[in-house]
């Protein structure tokens, strides 16, 4: 096996260092893909300027064929990448090899989605709670309507913190929504939300302004709002980290596995592109075929 003593490599971590001010663990993660690449190739190994794409296509087969995840070939090969784009601009090289070989796709991990026991427990719990403190009798009024709220309309945090009272037409039981972009949709507002939203106007009187109220009477920040979800996720049995996001995820799969088209749900949602909304549907698929799977007297 040649000696991986490299002047070449060791002036690129120098360039990483000072240069580029990259992170250690950056320059511990390019330096070891680097060393690796060497060492597969061994004694093949002469000069990297005398590489070509095919060792590197090789190489991408070998990694995947040893079951190395998307996002660690994909690692790595940003080290070679990077390391041959120095080569070319300090050393003078050619072209990098690297360049004309295709990467597989980065993994898009599949959004996390509460079940509808889950959802249900985690909506009943504000009116179980004991007000704390100095709290308003309204408060839990409140964080049950917000509750309700985010997961009949999938609506993104800041979009709820930014609702004020005006934007929620009750003859038609819908609420305006401006968007990314200063898109504006409308929503429609599932009959729970509703009476949720009118028991917590009612209780606090909330007749103007700002629709989600501080215990001050100030509108409710997207930080606020995130602790109010936080609060009551602590008090459930769900055993993962529930965000706003999570909710809307939940939303928009619930809609899909009871027959929504993914053209409403993408206007529901406030997605510009139907692209963003389809990794909706994988989910839908993968609960179809866990179903499937757990319930069919054949299927195994």
């Amino acid at each position: 096996m040649s000696s991986l003593t490299d002047s070449e490599l060791d002036a690129f971590i120098e360039f990483m260092t000072t240069e580029k001010n990259s992170s250690p663990k950056t320059l511990e993660n390019y330096t070891l893909a680097l060393r690796l690449f060497r060492e597969w190739l061994g004694d093949k190994f002469t000069k990297w300027r005398d590489l070509t794409a095919d060792h590197f296509r090789v190489y991408l087969f070998q990694l995947q064929k040893d079951g190395l995840a998307r996002s660690t070939v994909r690692l790595r090969f940003a080290a070679y990448r990077s390391f041959y784009k120095f080569l070319v601009h300090r050393r003078g090289y050619p072209k990098s090899p690297v360049a004309e070989v295709e990467l597989p796709k980065a993994d898009k991990p599949l959004p996390v989605v509460l079940t509808l026991p889950q959802i249900e427990e985690l909506l009943e719990l504000p009116m179980k709670s004991e007000l704390l403190g100095q709290a308003p009798l309204w408060m839990r009024e409140r964080d049950a309507a917000i509750l309700e709220l985010f997961y009949s309309t999938g609506l993104r945090l800041a979009e709820l913190a930014s609702l004020n009272v005006k934007d929620i037409d009750t003859t038609n039981e819908s609420v305006r929504v401006m968007g990314k972009g200063s898109k504006e949709r409308l929503v429609p507002i599932g009959s729970h939300a509703m009476i949720a939203m009118q028991k917590y106007r009612s209780a606090a009187e909330v007749f103007q302004g700002p629709l989600f109220l501080s215990k001050l009477r100030k509108r409710l920040s997207t930080r606020s709002l995130n602790s109010v979800l936080k609060k009551y996720l602590a008090q459930s049995t769900i055993p993962f980290n529930v965000t706003p996001h999570k909710l809307r995820h939940s939303f928009a799969t619930h809609l899909l596995d009871h027959g929504a088209d993914l053209r409403s749900v993408q206007a529901l949602l406030g997605h510009a592109s139907l692209s963003t909304t389809q990794i909706y549907t994988h989910v839908t698929k993968e609960r179809l075929r866990e179903a499937y799977d757990s319930a069919h007297p054949r299927a195994k």
